[in-house]
């Protein structure tokens, strides 16, 4: 075991981060309960345990590449499936107060799980869709980060995402590979929802071949309440 917690401590010192030992266990027990947990539901594709740190424990902290995470008081985790990039960004950066959102209860229970056996504090789960609990009143414009690796275009995951970020906040998305022509497709639902895009950064994970795009999307002004629409409609039609 402390091969392992020292590999995990090697490859986020790649992205100039530096573990202490709790971080360490916390990410190496999140990994033994994700192997566990993935025997009996769907959780990931990715177990064995150098490519859970380097596709999932990583790149979940890519993120610093383009965003201090010291500034960021809370955070939203918007389809976060098994904890992506939510959780490690929880374990590493303890301070912010992060929430997981995600529309199946099963892996719901398994967050919660790994939570508890972790120690994490002022962190919460919500079983629900993006749709629902960004209306006004509920986690609307409450965040000062938004962020998501869920596989959905662009303008789909805005819709999705941006009505839960205050203005001067941002919504960050993990994007794999090129998307110029994605995000051209995306800026004028962006704009519709009060962003701008800011930047996009396009880079390989520290020690690997694997391509990811950042997007820095800052929340400019209100997003109108008709946004988003009803279940499905962001997928079905996406803004432009």
């Amino acid at each position: 075991m402390e091969e392992k917690l020292a590999y995990i401590k090697q490859k986020m010192a790649h992205l100039d981060i530096t573990l202490t030992d709790q971080m360490a266990e916390q990410l190496y027990r999140y990994y033994e309960l994700l192997v566990e947990w993935n025997s009996f539901m769907n959780l990931t594709g990715i177990t064995e345990f150098e490519e859970v740190v380097q596709k999932h424990f990583v790149d979940s902290l890519s993120i610093v590449k383009v965003k201090n995470m010291n500034e960021v008081d809370n955070l939203i985790d918007v389809g976060t499936g098994a904890g992506f990039p939510g959780l490690p960004l929880k374990i590493v950066f303890p301070n912010i107060q992060v929430t997981l959102l995600d529309s199946l209860n099963k892996r719901i229970d398994f967050l919660n799980e790994v939570i508890c056996q972790t120690g994490l504090e002022n962190i919460e789960t919500i079983h629900g869709r993006a749709e629902d609990f960004a209306k006004p009143g509920l986690k609307r414009e409450v965040y000062d980060l938004c962020v998501s690796r869920a596989v959905a275009n662009l303008a789909t995951l805005s819709e999705y995402c941006l009505p839960y970020v205050k203005i001067g906040g941002e919504f960050i998305p993990y994007k794999s590979g090129e998307i110029e022509e994605e995000l051209q497709d995306a800026k004028g639902a962006v704009f519709l929802l009060g962003g701008k895009v800011e930047s996009c950064e396009n880079f390989d994970l520290p020690g690997s071949d694997i391509h990811r795009s950042l997007v820095r999307i800052k929340k400019v002004g209100g997003c109108p309440k008709k946004y988003p629409r009803k279940a499905g409609m962001p997928t079905k039609t996406p803004l432009h």
